[in-house]
């Protein structure tokens, strides 16, 4: 048996971020770029008015710190106009917000501090030089890199980058996971499970997660435990696989079809992990590309655990994510339950906060076996414990892996 912390260095090892490719602003969103990408232009490009109403020369006001102030309104300077006007000295002009500043004005007094005229305007206070006015470049200046290597695209970063010019971005792609779901005994979603039958659950949460984790997935549906099929089936898929991850038939039983055919191909790994749960793991390579393979157990709380503790971080890493693993908090137990020696426990629970403001984590579920979704699904934390830690009491502080939405 081997420590969960040799296991995943192992998988990590085998895994290299995708090559980058050039996408289209909306297809990047969510990847990971992979070049710097600096500022062909100011912005803002020109200044402009940040307020609807009227510029002027500071010095045509000044009196209206006393009295109103009237000036003549030379025209109007809509946002989008393209030629650029002058304002002579004693007038204003009534201005839109985003518009360009004519040359000579030296501020933007806001209608709200006027009376709003068409031809002539009242002024009813002063202004200062620049007021209101956004200059050329205040944000960004030409050549500066304005989204660095390795960030992660957003909305507000997918803006920027159409703000400079950019229409398409080179990026880390998502990666492509194929899931297959193996077992005799399954039944796809929306089938009422005869005796004897279960519901491809496994699948869907598989599918789910890698789309949490940034991945593009494709759910294969259910393989039957014939070897012959598998292997038929993990052939077709990997031509659209950066990498595999199956469910069920990796443990020590008769019809465990995963292992005996992987196993023959001696380039997969099968074994167990000193964790509960999940002992049961596989993990290698397959095909000419050599993509890489997680064999997961088939009870639905090992498959998630394992997924978040393995496949996550590897598929992250092949997004071109520096940060591979979720945030974690500290939190004391509110339970007293015990932890198998030698085995790192990842146990489910729910993370709170007590009345002195401490960050508190309760067990979920009627119990922490590995088929138990009902308290899987309450759970918002899986809570780590050490393997020298036997007994956990109330009080102790515990590492939570955060994996909840809530």
């Amino acid at each position: 048996m081997i420590s969960v912390e040799e296991h995943l260095a192992r998988c990590l090892d085998r895994v290299r971020p995708l090559e980058p490719i050039e996408l289209g602003l909306l297809e990047a969103q969510g990847c990971v770029l992979a070049e710097d990408v600096a500022s062909p232009v100011d912005l803002p490009g020109f200044d402009n008015s940040g307020m609807d109403g009227y510029a002027v020369h500071v010095a045509d006001v000044a009196g209206a710190a006393e009295a109103p102030v009237r000036l003549p309104v030379g025209g109007d300077v809509p946002a989008g106009v393209t030629r650029q006007s002058t304002l002579p000295r004693g007038q204003a002009v009534r201005i839109m917000t985003g518009a360009p500043v004519p040359e000579g004005a030296e501020a933007v007094v806001p209608v709200e501090a006027t009376d709003g005229g068409v031809r002539e305007v009242e002024v009813r206070s002063p202004t200062t030089p620049g007021a209101h006015v956004r200059r050329a470049g205040i944000d960004v200046r030409r050549g500066e890199v304005v989204l660095t290597r390795g960030t992660v695209l957003g909305p507000a970063q997918l803006a920027l980058a159409a703000a400079v010019g950019r229409a398409r971005l080179v990026v880390h792609p998502p990666p492509r996971v194929v899931v297959l779901s193996t077992g005799s005994e399954l039944v796809d979603p929306g089938t009422v499970p005869g005796f004897g039958q279960v519901v491809d659950s496994n699948g869907v949460m598989l599918t789910a997660a890698c789309i949490d984790a940034g991945a593009r997935p494709y759910r294969v549906g259910v393989v039957a435990d014939d070897a012959s099929t598998f292997l038929r089936v993990l052939h077709d898929q990997l031509v659209r696989a950066d990498l595999v991850v199956t469910t069920g038939g990796v443990s020590a039983g008769a019809y465990d079809t995963v292992k005996e055919v992987l196993r023959e191909l001696g380039t997969v790994w099968f074994g167990q992990v000193a964790m509960q749960p999940g002992k049961p793991q596989g993990f290698g390579t397959v095909g000419p590309d050599e993509t890489p393979i997680f064999t997961l157990p088939g009870n639905p709380v090992s498959s998630f655990v394992s997924f978040e503790v393995f496949v996550r971080p590897a598929i992250r890493k092949l997004a071109g994510h520096t940060g591979l693993f979720r945030r974690s908090e500290k939190a004391r137990a509110l339970d007293a339950f015990s932890s198998p020696a030698g085995r790192l426990q990842l146990a489910r629970g729910e993370l709170g906060t007590d009345a002195d403001g401490h960050r508190v984590v309760r067990l979920v579920g009627t119990g922490q076996g590995s088929h138990v979704l009902g308290g899987l699904a309450r759970a918002g934390a899986l809570v780590v414990v050490p393997e020298d830690v036997t007994r956990v009491e109330p009080g102790d502080e515990l590492r939570c892996l955060v994996v909840g939405r809530r």
